[in-house]
């Protein structure tokens, strides 16, 4: 098996296991809208084997940051549409991650206090329309309440096929809704959702199954970060609480399971082990000091990945997959401007210039 070796994924297939990861690059028009620079941002980038989108919010409150695409309008939806027929134009394949924030939001980025499964506030400062500010404390929700926020993502998701996507990713990773459930530090819920491995998991599965009723199981992914500590959460039992998980999500049958390197290796090789579908696989930690290239991608898919995320590596080199192919330098990406703005350092990246 190779990094350029064509997977079937669902009704897909895909001409190599590259995989462009999501990213948050706050490019985004008022409202949530996307941009014309996103359609060509996502379409240079058409060769990778899948490209999940940055992280798009599935309703008002679940927007975390300032500045990012949402999927829960009609003009959303609209404005999505230029952005994927240009990925399929140029060969490509496209998935939106659907991230609902939780307690990593703001009042003033979206008007409303944030919610979470308990009243504990994220650790650390959140983007805000004026700059960062202290994560605020969230409101617990109801039990009541809480299918509400698992069936935005499957209303997200729906719209998500309906702009031209060709499935969706549920972002359970990283410290934000899904995550916080999971988490025994942020999830202190003493009702069917909190407490034992089966009541962390269940808004997980629960998001999971309501999206997969509505845009089928094979258009239907997830990422998650087993023992991640962003954003202050923590989670007890990572090994069987993701054991669960997985066993649960084997049920549904979804399209991937999309696992970070979050946690020792011989734990994921554990979670391999427990999960029968395809794995996507990000060797690097996301803004960790290492950024992932052909070796990291060799040695996880002779460990079982079948498929490989690039983040960093993808923004700088547009034409990856041939640079990973050829061997090629792969060029170095600028930090300052990650969340800017502006075509700079979004669009401004060449392919590689051979010399005769």
């Amino acid at each position: 098996m190779s990094l350029f070796t064509r997977y079937q994924l669902g009704d897909l297939t895909l001409p190599n296991r590259v995989v462009m990861a999501p990213m948050t690059r706050v490019r985004a028009a008022a409202s949530g809208l996307a941009t014309s620079a996103m359609a060509t941002y996502y379409a240079q980038r058409a060769t990778a084997g899948l490209i999940v989108s940055e992280g798009v919010q599935p309703s008002l409150i679940g927007q975390s940051n300032p500045g990012t695409p949402g999927l829960h309008t009609d003009e959303q939806v609209a404005a999505w549409r230029p952005v994927t027929s240009a990925v399929h134009a140029n060969g490509g394949r496209i998935f939106a991650q659907l991230m609902h924030g939780g307690r990593v939001s703001h009042p003033d980025t979206t008007g409303f206090q944030p919610v979470g499964p308990s009243a504990v506030p994220a650790v650390g400062d959140v983007f805000t329309p004026t700059g960062p500010q202290p994560a605020p404390m969230p409101r617990a929700l109801d039990t009541a309440e809480v299918p509400e926020h698992s069936a935005s993502y499957a209303e997200a998701a729906r719209r998500a096929i309906g702009a031209g996507f060709d499935g969706v990713e549920l972002h359970g990773a990283n410290g934000y809704l899904i995550s916080q459930f999971l988490s025994s530090n942020a999830n202190l819920r003493t009702d069917r959702y909190g407490g034992s491995v089966a009541g962390r998991i269940r808004f997980a599965v629960e998001a999971t199954a309501a999206t997969v009723e509505a845009v089928g199981a094979a258009r239907t992914g997830i990422r998650l970060s087993p023992g991640a500590t962003f954003w202050g959460v923590r989670e007890t039992d990572t090994l069987e609480l993701y054991t669960a998980l997985l066993t649960e999500l084997a049920r549904l049958q979804v399209a991937y399971v999309h696992l970070e390197a979050t946690v020792d290796e011989d734990v994921v090789v554990e979670l391999r082990r427990a999960w029968p579908g395809t794995l996507i696989m990000n060797p690097s930690l996301p803004m960790g000091a290492k950024q992932a290239g052909r070796t990291e991608a060799d040695h996880w898919l002779d460990l079982g990945a079948d498929l490989i995320s690039f983040g960093r590596a993808f923004l700088a080199n547009p034409d990856l997959v041939e640079r990973l192919r050829n061997a090629l330098p792969i060029a170095p990406v600028d930090e300052a401007t990650f969340y800017q703005g502006g075509d700079e350092g979004y669009l401004t990246y060449p392919a590689y210039q051979y010399t005769s």
